[in-house]
């Protein structure tokens, strides 16, 4: 038995060949998740710049101004187009209140084809700068 234990020769292993191909791997792995998450970003923000210029909500598409009419200029340099299509008042609300702007009148208006009670049109609307304090009108579908 002793004669076949001292025989066998040690297995040779290639360390510095194995750590190259695992860190190879790592490598490839990591810029594969990081081109992944370049092309998802640029994606999202590809359609939230599309989105945000487009007027294709069916609310905002009965106004006759256009998306000047319920888009909003928030802030400084830079300001901030914030479209309120669609949106619903308690929802315009609650993003008055983040911005710290105070909210004007709301006044009803009777258009077809809208959700009742979405917003339609703000005041003022782009291109003029609401600040923080001004004060914010909105116009909402009647039914």
């Amino acid at each position: 038995m002793n004669r076949f234990a001292n025989s066998a020769d040690a297995p040779e292993f290639d360390a510095p060949g194995i750590v190259r191909r695992t860190r190879r791997r790592r490598t490839v792995g990591i810029a594969a998740v990081a081109v992944g998450l370049i092309l998802a970003g640029g994606g999202t923000a590809l359609a939230t710049n599309v989105a945000g210029g487009s007027n294709s909500t069916p609310a905002a598409s009965g106004t006759t101004g256009g998306s000047d009419a319920t888009t909003m200029l928030y802030g400084e340099d830079p300001t901030i187009p914030i479209d309120f299509a669609g949106w619903s008042l308690e929802g315009a609300k609650t993003y008055l209140a983040k911005t710290q702007t105070k909210l004007g009148t709301v006044t009803e208006k009777a258009v077809k084809g809208c959700k009742p009670g979405s917003v339609i049109g703000v005041s003022p609307h782009a291109p003029a700068i609401v600040h923080n304090g001004d004060t914010v009108g909105f116009t909402v579908c009647a039914g």
